[in-house]
């Protein structure tokens, strides 16, 4: 386990600098005032009502609205001035904002997310967002460590929040609603692992390689159905618990997993399986796992992957955009669009996009049991030597992620593959 922080009341000045210091600069001296202008502008046409710390109340939502609390104004504007939604997700890690029901606020905005800011000023966005850096860009040199900024924390709090299966991926439900008529997590993951594999023609005999191991439940299916399963990741962390989960499912002579880019696997397989894996490829290098699953695909083979998307016309204007999610989340991550999965397949390999499922309502529906159980734990995750930005660094993470399910900003999809010439 990596202990992160210790739990106790302080920002650790040098794990958090962006929190502990509220930004004093020209750039946020003079931006302030504006993004305190653009704020009031933009929440004012948007269903939310928004709590100052003087008691006044702006936005244009009613008394059903959700409700976004500002408790320390200055230094919210100050922080979105100098990082844009950089510095929107860092005021809440600080404190300097609150909601009791962080999702629905989160979800308004993300509905209105093409038109916060005006038309003019989002001509200047080249020269105000930054942009990745280059040393998360996912070359085979960095995309290790990429990986293990998240997927390396520490298993033991993934298995604070993951049920018993530690997917950590959407599930798919029988009916994805509030209650899900009692339907358990760990059903409704099992049911997506199914469904996955099925497409993919998983069998008896069956040779397959799962590109993203995860905590190991997809090889584990896969190898119970009779497939022999070559998993590959690039985190330690996850390759030792899914081992040990492997050997304790009696699945262990059925399933190998490797520490190894995707780029570098070998051998042939009859089904290719890749459980939101894509998203942190980058979009430089589709083209390259796309032509590695062609040229490792057997004759008569089917790809089944399940990925993160986004619609088209935002993923190219923000391709090149540094964000909140990048710095404290997944650096080098970028979610694809449909159309550009198809168009690199179609381009540059021999796959053809077959079949394809919307799950952007389970999705958002996982995220919501995830938040939940999470906060359930939030002593064990001090425990573990997580502190409280941590705790609302990872909420809001839960949470902005949902919203933008909820919102149809995002949707994740099961997607079939197969090669042009088997048809």
């Amino acid at each position: 386990m990596t202990t992160v922080l210790r739990a106790d009341s302080d920002v650790d000045r040098q794990v958090w600098p962006g929190i502990a210091h509220v930004p004093a600069g020209v750039k946020s001296t003079v931006a302030a005032p504006v993004a305190d202008f653009l704020f009031r502008r933009a929440v004012g046409r948007l269903p939310v009502r928004v709590l100052m710390d003087d008691g006044s109340l702006i936005g244009g939502g009613t008394a059903e609205s959700p409700l976004m609390t500002i408790r320390r104004p200055a230094d919210f504007a100050a922080r979105v001035g100098e990082s844009g939604l950089i510095g929107f997700g860092e005021a809440y890690m600080a404190g300097d904002w609150d909601a009791d029901d962080l999702t629905a606020v989160l979800e308004v905005f993300a509905t209105r997310m093409a038109s916060l800011i005006p038309r003019s000023l989002q001509r200047l966005r080249g020269l105000y967002v930054p942009k990745p850096p280059r040393a998360e860009r996912n070359t085979t040199k960095n995309t290790r460590s990429n990986i293990s900024r998240h997927y390396d924390l520490s298993n033991d709090l993934f298995e604070l929040f993951l049920d018993e299966t530690m997917t950590y991926s959407s599930a798919l439900f029988a009916r994805p609603g509030t209650n899900d008529d009692g339907e358990s997590l760990a059903d409704a993951q099992r049911r997506k692992i199914d469904r996955l594999l099925d497409r993919a023609g998983v069998g008896n005999g069956s040779r397959v390689l799962e590109i993203g191991t995860g905590w190991g439940e997809l090889a584990i299916r896969a190898a119970e159905r009779g497939a022999t399963v070559r998993s590959v990741t690039l985190s330690t962390e996850q390759q030792e618990l899914a081992g040990k989960r492997i050997s304790e499912a009696g699945c262990a002579e059925r399933v190998q997993v490797d520490l190894l880019d995707y780029r570098s696997v070998d051998g042939e397989y009859d089904a290719v399986v890749s459980v939101e894996m894509i998203e942190a490829v980058g979009h430089q290098y589709w083209g390259t796992y796309f032509e590695t699953i062609d040229r490792l695909l057997a004759p008569g083979g089917r790809v089944a992957i399940q990925a993160i998307t986004m619609p088209h016309d935002r993923m190219l204007a923000t391709r090149n955009t540094y964000t909140w999610v990048h710095k404290y989340i997944f650096p080098g991550g970028f979610l694809p669009s449909i159309r550009a999965i198809e168009e690199v397949t179609e381009k540059q390999t021999r796959l053809r996009v077959r079949e394809r499922l919307s799950m952007g309502d389970h999705y958002a529906r996982t995220l919501e049991r995830w938040d939940e159980t999470f906060r359930a734990h939030a002593r064990e995750t001090a425990d573990l030597g997580f502190d409280s930005v941590f705790g609302r660094m990872w909420h809001f993470y839960l949470c902005y992620s949902a919203a933008g399910f909820r919102s149809g900003y995002l949707d994740v999809q099961q997607i079939v593959l197969d090669r042009r010439e088997d048809r």
